[in-house]
């Protein structure tokens, strides 16, 4: 069970985060931040976050959405109507404390409500602001959604994934929403240390576009290179770059994943007599790689995974087995690692869910806080950051209802 207590020593204690962010990349990097010790002050609309109406599979445990509970632990909630003055001096008031700004509104929306940066630098010069978009901050597609699925499919990487002939592939994962959450994370953390240099703050901008076309950063640079667009394999090879033995087999009762290996060398493993020659002493064929793969994969169905984990692992060669959910939450190394966490929710109960990645020897992350109800901590963050009493507090909050 996750340490779910009030405390935070975390790294990033002291920092805090204006988070006007909803969906995935915004919420999933401000989250991280908040498991490193950050105060998020989570500004929502006043029907809550997108998320929070909608969830993967549909569902939602007690009515609170397994989405949004997936991306908003370790943060404080107010919702704010922006349009409204008083929404929008709160708003301020919090911008005004805070170190860092991330939103992921379209391109415009923030300085249309008078909250963009030329804006929020005068009234907090040492601001990091982030603002992340589907293509950018400018530019022909700046009126276009953007979106997970959109910006796969127009970075590249589609086009990678599964057999010959078959339509292009995006990953189940949403890769373009969770790669920008990790770059808006780098780089407001590398805008922090400049400031500790200068006093000064700045502007970011991120992107699920060139987040995408960054993370293919080897795949493009080999098609720079060559001129022509990489052919995938017939078998399903699941790299169109790699040749034999690269990919994943069928065994005698599940699959196994084979690495980038000689093929000799595997093939001595495995008694595949026909590829132990020095012509195949390359871990990365290409001419036939289909063929080789075809011929391995009747020899692996002839045993389990276990039983070619054994034999394969005490040659060194690259295996391991292919896990589905069930199987990879009871996985040893995953218990080992506590990377499936449970996290008390005051409404949806025991949340089971990932732990934060990363390990720190003197400043330990800790799950203080599980994902905010909507507007579950307004009358906190108004006395703290706009120094409102008592009354005017519940005044504001009745007529926001």
């Amino acid at each position: 069970m996750a340490n779910n207590t009030t405390e935070n020593n975390g790294p990033l204690k002291g920092l805090v985060v204006a988070d006007f962010t909803q969906l995935a990349q915004g919420p999933w990097a401000t989250q991280m931040l908040g498991d490193m010790g950050a105060d998020i002050i989570k500004i929502e609309p006043q029907k809550g976050d997108w998320m929070r109406h909608y969830s993967y599979g549909n569902m939602y445990p007690n009515g609170e959405s397994i989405s949004f509970l997936s991306f908003n632990r370790n943060k404080r909630s107010i919702a704010l109507n922006l349009k409204d003055p008083r929404g929008h001096d709160i708003a301020k008031a919090i911008i005004s404390k805070a170190d860092i700004l991330i939103e992921n509104f379209r391109p415009g929306v923030m300085e249309r409500l008078g909250l963009g940066y030329a804006d929020m630098k005068q009234l907090n010069p040492g601001l990091i602001y982030c603002s992340s978009s589907g293509y950018g901050g400018s530019g022909p597609y700046l009126q276009r959604p953007g979106q997970d699925l959109l910006a796969q499919s127009m970075g590249g990487g589609a086009a990678l994934n599964g057999k010959k002939g078959d339509m292009p592939m995006v990953t189940a994962v949403g890769q373009a929403d969770l790669l920008t959450s990790l770059f808006i994370n780098q780089s407001v953390l590398a805008a922090i240390h400049s400031r500790s240099a200068t006093g000064k703050g700045q502007k970011i901008e991120t992107n699920l576009l060139n987040s995408v076309v960054g993370f293919h950063i080897q795949e493009v640079t080999a098609y720079l290179h060559k001129g022509e667009n990489p052919e995938r394999s017939e078998s399903g090879i699941p790299n169109p770059w790699l040749g034999a033995p690269y990919g994943i087999y069928h065994t005698q009762d599940s699959y196994i994943a084979i690495g980038m290996n000689p093929v000799q060398k595997l093939a001595q493993a495995i008694g595949a007599k026909k590829y132990d020659s020095e012509e195949y002493a390359s871990n990365n064929i290409m001419e036939g790689r289909d063929e080789i793969r075809s011929d391995f994969d009747a020899v692996f169905r002839t045993r389990t995974t276990k039983e070619w984990l054994d034999i394969l692992l005490e040659r060194d060669i690259w295996c391991s087995q292919v896990n589905t959910f069930d199987e990879m939450v009871k996985d040893p190394q995953i218990k080992h690692n506590n990377m499936i966490i449970e996290i008390d929710h005051p409404k949806a109960g025991k949340v089971r869910t990932t732990g934060f990645p990363v390990w720190f020897s003197d400043t330990p992350q800790k799950i203080y806080k599980p994902a905010p109800l909507l507007n579950e901590n307004a009358k906190d963050i108004l006395k703290e950051f706009c120094g409102y009493s008592e009354d005017k507090i519940n005044q504001f909050i009745t007529e926001m209802e």
